[in-house]
């Protein structure tokens, strides 16, 4: 055997050399990194600070796996979101909104539908022909959330054929089938549906039924941590785990187990993550969310930032097993090429399934076309009329890609339908305005939806009470058709603010009662014309001196007729009282014929009783806006919006037969919740303008600070007559501006709004006040309103 010469020694060595470093760096080129995210509620929000900062030290990720929270962050990053694209998604104030089941604001009211009303409660149940009953369990509302994640994740579902394999990243999410408590690993269909089963937790989100007909859980139950999943399905060589979730204690923590306790038993069902299971060369990471709990969503600022720091803390370490980078630039233009092979949004065809074919029918009218096809605002506007439609329940859509119509198909699963409801609803306040509300409802679908509606408010000052049959054909203009009745009775007596209040306002009650048609239309989900007609009666009942006897008789004024009036609605503002986004319009005109019937009392000194016949006309324009400034710290939405509102009414109306009888038959101006509960005579007159400024701010929490001031004068206002005070004669052409105050503050509670207010009015007799509730201050709309 000979060696190679002297000579040929050296380029031997660089050989070898070369054959060696080859061979180490060829399993680094080939090292393939699966990253596992478990589930824990809000707190798995860490996850979009773990995918920032493994991005930026261009730490490849080449597989995902996850579970509940971790599925939906999973999703979207296999979808070709990046993470900052991710992180702006969670800190927009409408995420708030889908996590808590709110609907987006400016679709609080659905018109076509409903009127606002006082309750903070209501309740679904379904009644079959053998008169079982069946009450949908109050998990919170999915419905905006179902629309958001099938949007979202719709183009990449058509983008891979609706492979999980074919997405940017691989991925894999994991479900529970609910009866036999099975894993189920997803691989394939709907993506949205994938993250919808995985985050179907017990007690909160409902589960949906799958394509299959199977009802899937929350992934947690069996497998919170899923690396056993990663490694069956792809294999990697290196496996990062973030877990969010809990990790079981090897000794019972006895000091700080009352802090563990609220978010231990909302994941008590869940699987405990197993620290080890990364394997040997894995990367463990667990950000430190001491304090933080699954329900803390409004902490989405600091917990991207834990997700951060955890990420860090272990860098040092992914770096040294990782050996392989990512190219920055190539991935962009990898996440660029796939979103732009994504089809238009354009739909082509609505399906419906779970329904009888006569409903089915109605769902799909819906949804309006634009052209030959539906545009996404078509899609949207249909599917939030459909879901605020109380006849429905459990709606859940699919989006899916039709290479052979070119277009997506939207379906509709709509198995469970509620033909009953209840509401109910309580005020409570430092004054005798008090009520209770209940509401109860019963529709049936056929070719058209037929709703029978009744409710009545009882307490000391205000009783009231509504009955309305209608039949509601949704369509291009939905239009409805709708008898109704309607009842109101005020008792101003003792209703006066904490500061005192004079006798003249006290004693006055006023009763209403209407019976009317309404015809509706409603263009789109947030407007509303509707033309109405129909007999009124209305009955006041007042003193004419400040000082009366226990056994004093009060005047009667009666005024008995038929109106018709037409109006239009908007309202995108998001709470039925107090809100602090979002505008309302109200532009209507109405015509009056009736006849008056005086009958004097005892303080009416020597007048007598009368019989006259009105005439008159009505028109009103109404306007308020709020502009908004909210932002996203680390304790969650802080409000600060300032708002204005602008009002005129104006009535060819003329001087009933007293001071006070022209009073109570006039409009009024009412711009605070307490100022429906007062009598005050500067503000009724029947042609008036005023505006307003509104400032909120938070000032702790959800603790709103609220400020308003308005401006309003009265067209040649009724004042009395200055040899007959008991009698009316027309003011100046103009009163002084009226100045009205109100600072106080506002906190939203599950049963309604809770506020303080310390108020001034520019009214002699109710000058300063100081009104406390929690709930509703909400009224009917008088017969002529």
């Amino acid at each position: 055997m000979s060696f190679p010469s002297k000579h040929m020694r050296k380029p031997y060595y660089w050989f070898l050399f070369f054959l060696v470093s080859i061979c180490s760096l060829a399993p680094a080129a080939a090292q393939k990194v699966g990253l596992v995210l478990s589930g824990g509620g809000a707190k798995g929000l860490a996850h979009v600070g773990v995918l920032k900062q493994l991005e930026k030290n261009r730490i490849p990720i080449d597989y995902i796996v996850g579970t509940s929270m971790g599925a939906i962050v999973g999703a979207l990053y296999a979808a070709g979101y990046s993470p900052r694209e991710i992180e702006e998604i969670v800190l927009k104030p409408d995420f708030q909104n889908w996590v808590s089941g709110l609907p987006p604001e400016d679709k609080v009211y659905n018109f076509y539908d409903a009127e606002p009303t006082p309750a903070a409660l209501h309740l679904r149940l379904a009644v079959d022909s053998t008169f079982k009953t069946r009450v949908s369990a109050p998990l919170v509302s999915d419905v905006t959330l179902n629309y958001v994640l099938a949007t979202m994740l719709a183009p990449a579902g058509a983008i891979s054929g609706y492979d999980f394999n074919k997405l940017l990243v691989p991925y894999r999410s994991v479900a529970t089938e609910v009866f036999t408590r099975e894993k189920v690993v997803q691989r394939g269909g709907s993506l949205s549906d994938a993250v919808r089963n995985s985050m179907s937790f017990p007690l909160a989100f409902r589960p949906i039924r799958g394509q299959d007909g199977r009802y899937l859980f929350d992934g947690a139950v069996v497998d919170n941590f899923p690396t056993g999943v990663m490694r069956e399905e792809f294999k990697p060589d290196i496996i990062i785990g973030v877990n969010v979730g809990d990790v079981a204690f090897s000794k019972y923590p006895k000091e700080k187990d009352d802090a563990l306790l609220t978010s231990t038993l909302l994941f008590l069902g869940s699987n405990v993550a197993d620290t080890i299971s990364v394997g040997k060369r894995g990367i463990f990471i667990q950000p430190d969310l001491d304090g933080i709990t699954a329900a803390d969503f409004n902490k989405v600022k600091q917990l991207v930032q834990l997700g951060e720091q955890a990420a860090d803390r272990k860098m040092e370490l992914a770096l040294s097993r990782i050996t392989r980078r990512e190219d920055t630039l190539a991935l962009q233009q990898r996440r660029r090429a796939f979103q732009e092979r994504a089809p238009k949004p354009e739909f082509t065809q609505i399906t419906v399934q779970g329904l009888p074919r006569q409903q089915q029918e109605f769902v799909r009218r819906f949804f309006r076309k634009t052209g030959s096809g539906y545009s996404p605002g078509d899609i949207e506007e249909g599917y939030y009329r459909l879901v605020n439609n109380d006849f429905f329940n459990d709606v859940y859509p699919r989006i899916r890609y039709d290479g052979g119509q070119k277009g997506y198909v939207l379906g509709i699963d709509a198995r469970q339908n509620s033909n009953l409801t209840t509401d109910l609803g309580v005020l409570l306040s430092t004054r005798s305005v008090s009520n209770f509300y209940l509401g109860v409802a019963y529709r049936y679908l056929y070719r058209y939806l037929y709703t029978v509606k009744a409710d009545a408010t009882v307490g000391r000052f205000y009783n009231g009470a509504r009955g309305s049959f209608r039949v509601s054909i949704p369509g291009r203009t939905p239009l409805y058709f709708e008898p109704t009745v309607t009842f109101n009775n005020f008792n101003f007596q003792d209703t006066g603010g904490l500061l005192g209040s004079a006798a003249q306002n006290t004693q006055l009650q006023q009763r209403d009662l209407k019976v009317e048609l309404q015809v509706g239309l409603s263009p789109n989900f947030r407007s509303r014309y509707i033309l109405s007609g129909g007999a009124f009666s209305n009955r006041d009942r007042y003193a004419n001196t400040n000082e009366i006897s226990n056994n004093a008789t009060l005047d009667q004024d009666r005024f008995d007729g038929f109106t018709a009036a037409g109006r239009f609605d908007r309202n995108s503002l998001n709470r039925r009282q107090y809100a602090v986004s979002g505008k309302r319009v109200r532009v209507g005109a109405r015509a009056v014929t009736g006849q008056e019937t005086y009958a004097p009392g005892s303080t009416a000194g020597d007048l007598q009783g009368l019989t006259r016949n009105h005439r008159f006309l009505k028109g009103e324009i109404f306007s308020e806006r709020y502009f908004t400034f909210n932002k996203v710290d680390s304790v969650g939405r802080q409000v600060h919006a300032w708002g204005y509102l602008l009002e005129a009414v104006a009535t060819t109306q003329g001087a009933f037969a007293t001071y006070r009888a022209s009073l109570t038959m006039s409009p009024a101006f009412l711009p605070l919740p307490d100022s429906r509960t007062l009598f005050l005579d500067r503000y009724r007159g029947t042609a008036y303008a005023a505006a307003g400024l509104r400032y909120v701010k938070a000032v702790l929490g959800q603790l709103e600070w609220r400020t308003e001031v308005y401006v309003h004068t009265v067209v040649r206002p009724f004042e009395r007559q200055e040899f007959n005070p008991l009698f009316a004669e027309r003011g100046t052409t103009l009163s002084r501006p009226y100045l009205t105050a109100m600072t106080g503050f506002v906190y939203q509670t599950p049963v309604g709004p809770a506020a303080l207010q310390f108020i001034r009015y520019d009214d002699p007799n109710n000058q300063f006040g100081v009104f406390a509730h929690i709930g509703y201050v909400l009224f009917r709309d008088r017969s002529l309103d």
